[in-house]
């Protein structure tokens, strides 16, 4: 079974349920050292003392913030402990929102909760099956690793989901951020088109579908040069569409689009007609 990266309770009302956190997500990126090119020498990283040049251990290190002028607050770990919200290690629950209300822009990474003992594993179901009836997501905080969390707890079949979240001071406004955002589109040919190319061109939800091919590319990229062969790659670059090709650009693209959607109806419709005949014929 998997380690617990962080425990403690969620505490609703008057109902405390112990649980254990979890990492939900893993990457599956390849690892690279770093050399100096040319040679087999390996990069390292290592904590200096920029005036004696020489390394500190880590438990010499202390933390500092930068007042300007050359002067810092400096500040000791142990500090920082002591000032830390939720050292009873609690997930409070402040309020329950409709999951549907939150901006997914908010959500930061998803982690399981497990029910941490047997005996209260049915405190653990009955939360998770409340907020499940009622599209609710608990708001709650809590401390980890020296940092303070805002969470929501929503549930997702027979688990807990704690999705760690942005506070609102940590999300940046677009249009202070970005110059030149187009106004409103207008009703009008081509939004009436590109809805239709959206629609012509929507479906069911299957992550299985999706795949990191880049990942598949790295690979391929590391055993072709392992076995010594030349690497080639070749792949167009889009270019942008212009405003006088817009409109032939997305008519091309609904067409496109219908077309592929009945190709796979009709496909969809002859393996379901085979496998009525077979089942039809093995009843028989």
């Amino acid at each position: 079974m998997a380690r617990s990266i962080w425990s403690g309770y969620i505490t609703f009302g008057l109902v405390s349920v112990p649980v254990g956190l979890y990492s939900a997500t893993e990457e599956h990126e390849l690892d690279f050292h770093q050399f100096q090119r040319g040679t087999s020498d390996r990069i390292r990283y290592k904590r200096v003392n920029e005036r004696t040049g020489r390394e500190v251990p880590y438990d010499k290190i202390v933390k500092g913030h930068d007042l300007g002028n050359g002067k810092y607050v400096v500040v000791e770990p142990a500090e920082l402990d002591d000032i830390a919200p939720g050292k009873s290690r609690s997930l409070e629950i402040d309020t329950f929102v409709d999951l549907d209300e939150i901006d997914p822009i908010h959500f930061q990474k998803s982690n399981y909760l497990g029910p941490k003992e047997g005996d209260t594993a049915s405190s653990y179901g009955l939360l998770r099956d409340a907020l499940a009836k009622t599209n609710r997501a608990g708001i709650a905080k809590f401390v980890m690793r020296g940092k303070e969390y805002l969470a929501a707890i929503r549930a997702q079949d027979k688990v807990l989901v704690l999705e760690t979240m942005y506070f609102e001071d940590e999300i940046r406004d677009p249009v202070a951020e970005l110059d030149d955002l187009p106004a409103k589109a207008r009703t009008g040919k081509q939004l009436t088109m590109a809805a239709d190319l959206v629609e012509a061109m929507s479906g069911e939800w299957k992550p299985s579908a999706y795949k990191d091919t880049y990942t598949e590319r790295v690979k391929k990229l590391v055993e072709t040069k392992r076995k010594g062969k030349e690497v080639v790659f070749n792949e167009e670059e889009p270019e942008a569409t212009t405003p006088t090709d817009l409109v032939s650009a997305l008519r091309a693209s609904v067409e496109a689009a219908r077309k592929a959607r009945t190709g796979k109806k009709s496909t969809t419709k002859k393996t379901a007609t085979k496998k009525t005949a077979a089942a039809r014929k093995k009843a028989s």
